[in-house]
């Protein structure tokens, strides 16, 4: 995305781009991002949610980290992806979806196979565990695993919040 121009990303950002965020799916699928190039649909719009809407960065942050590591990277695909799912493209999502990495993982990944693998200090915890992190953090903890950066539910009320508090066209 070269007209976009390189900015320093924003601290949360950093921990975003390192898998690092607490919240084990984002992480593994930054992981994987950061060591094969590539990650599914489905968790590049779950961690582009969490970038956007419960951390209430600008979509452009995570488009030109993407840019810069997806090896199968389009400009058009990227950029649209992006605005798609910070609700703010031609054809975006609505607004007020904001995907929560906790459903989705245990809904696509039950058995956290996904998860154990790109979290490898985790692997030996249970599933439900890793897809109900929130309920026990010191288990994540103890195997090293940071505290979440944000509350996913706070998180989300306040991305809500900022976007009704917008004046209507």
């Amino acid at each position: 995305m070269p007209s976009l121009g390189r900015r320093t990303p924003p601290p949360c950002s950093s921990r975003w781009q390192r898998g690092r965020t607490g919240i084990p799916l984002v992480d593994a699928g930054m992981r994987e991002l950061w060591h094969t190039g590539w990650m599914h649909n489905r968790v590049r719009m779950v961690v582009a949610s969490f970038l956007t809407k419960n951390l209430r960065q600008h979509w452009h942050h995570g488009a030109r980290w993407f840019w810069d590591t997806l090896v199968d990277a389009d400009l058009a695909n990227n950029t649209l992806g992006w605005q798609w799912v910070a609700g703010c493209g031609a054809d975006a999502a609505p607004y007020f979806r904001v995907f929560n990495p906790y459903l989705q993982s245990a809904k696509f990944d039950p058995d956290a196979a996904y998860l154990k693998r790109w979290l490898p200090e985790l692997a030996a915890l249970p599933a439900r565990t890793l897809h109900e992190a929130w309920k026990n953090p010191s288990a994540l903890a103890a195997c090293g695993y940071p505290a979440p950066m944000v509350d996913l539910a706070a998180s989300r009320q306040a991305a809500l919040a900022a976007w009704e508090s917008l004046p209507s066209a």
